[in-house]
């Protein structure tokens, strides 16, 4: 398609929009702006302009999930999307590797590959970053640790990542104190990490949650 699609930008970051406002102002001189600040503008945008290219930080959008995500992908099936965030799970990575619309850029990434991404979703081709395609054809190297958890230990690690107390674990799984610092300490011997801070990269890493959840 020959035609300068319109361009919605779903980020809420003033400077973020700024220099994406730059690079499509450079790239396509006569294309349409647009901003959406969360889902509630951005339906209607996507209803009455069907072939844009949505850039997405989707980490800091009012989205409750992967699946949400996936359902407004559906609804319009011709829209382009370029998911640009600071960083994306693998598991959310892997889950939206399939969906050839979507192309994947992350804000650490150098102009040239936010340009290229730009250039292939107005194109209708995808792009993913050299990160992600790296990612993509290597093996996880958490997964093998991550299989050693056991069900409760990964439910526990996951409540660790989104920042509950030990107190306020032991209340919500009504056991004691002592079970779950256990919990916590087979935890940090499995995966080989020694405090919260690595234990919640590791739970990113391998899918345990979402940033979206993290940043909430």
């Amino acid at each position: 398609m020959n035609t300068v699609p319109t361009f919605i930008l779903a980020d809420n970051q003033d400077i973020t929009r700024a220099g994406l406002q730059a690079y499509i102002s450079a790239l396509f001189p006569t294309a349409d702006v647009t901003n959406a600040a969360d889902k509630k503008r951005l339906v209607p945008l996507l209803t009455t302009a069907p072939d844009s290219v949505v850039v997405l930080d989707y980490t800091l959008y009012d989205l409750k999930g992967v699946e949400e995500f996936l359902i407004i992908v559906r609804r319009f099936p011709s829209v382009r999307w370029v998911l640009f965030s600071n960083e994306l799970s693998e598991d959310f990575i892997r889950t939206l590797s399939a969906e050839e619309h979507i192309s994947m850029v992350l804000k650490e990434n150098t102009g040239e590959e936010i340009r290229s991404a730009l250039l292939c979703s107005a194109r209708w081709e995808r792009f993913l970053c050299h990160q992600i395609t790296n990612l993509l054809v290597s093996r996880s190297h958490a997964a093998p640790l991550f299989s050693s958890l056991t069900p409760t230990e990964q439910e526990i690690l996951r409540q660790i990542a989104l920042g509950k107390t030990v107190k306020e674990i032991a209340a919500e799984r009504v056991s004691s104190i002592h079970t779950v610092i256990t919990h916590k300490k087979n935890i940090f011997r499995k995966l080989e990490v020694n405090n919260i801070y690595e234990a919640t990269k590791y739970a990113l890493r391998a899918g345990l949650i979402e940033m979206a959840e993290y940043y909430i």
